[in-house]
């Protein structure tokens, strides 16, 4: 699987054929090579629609589901494990048009994930992604806590 994160156009590909984001609307459109990068969006269209015809709170959460653990394991390597481990939403507007949301992670953010696991300990590191409609108002911030753990094999 790792081999695969060596490859960021396949992960973007892969991930748009992926049947929970395919089916949903989402796709990425952009992952940089280096995995610091990511922006996705979400259709505007009949089936990711609730009763108030914006989108479906449900989908808007399974757009920003992997896209931290995308680029941390992109960005860490093989020696660590990265999984999503809980989320909080604040809806603040209904969607009623194709919404976006762009994720980043800086030096600082790689550096204190790594200064925190060195000696094999567990990391809660948490990210605050902010879905934007296409006049570029947000409509929800969604909070997005991870694990982050040397494998076995490589910690002290």
């Amino acid at each position: 699987m790792q081999k695969l994160f060596k490859k960021p156009g396949l992960i973007r590909f892969g991930m748009n054929i992926w049947p929970p984001f395919l089916f949903a609307g989402i796709r990425i459109i952009q992952l940089q090579k280096d995995y610091r990068y990511l922006k996705a969006e979400l259709k505007h269209w009949r089936i990711n629609l609730n009763v108030n015809r914006s989108q479906f709170g449900g989908s808007i959460m399974s757009m920003t589901d992997p896209l931290y653990s995308i680029l941390l394991i992109g960005a860490l390597g093989e020696k660590y494990y990265v999984w999503d481990k809980f989320a909080d939403v604040n809806f603040i507007a209904p969607g009623y048009s194709c919404l976006s949301v762009e994720a980043r992670l800086t030096d600082t953010d790689i550096q204190t994930i790594k200064t925190h696991t060195a000696n094999g300990e567990k990391y809660f590191p948490k990210f605050v992604l902010r879905v934007c409609d296409k006049k570029g108002q947000i409509v929800a911030e969604v909070q997005r806590t991870l694990y982050v753990r040397l494998k076995p094999e490589f910690r002290p």
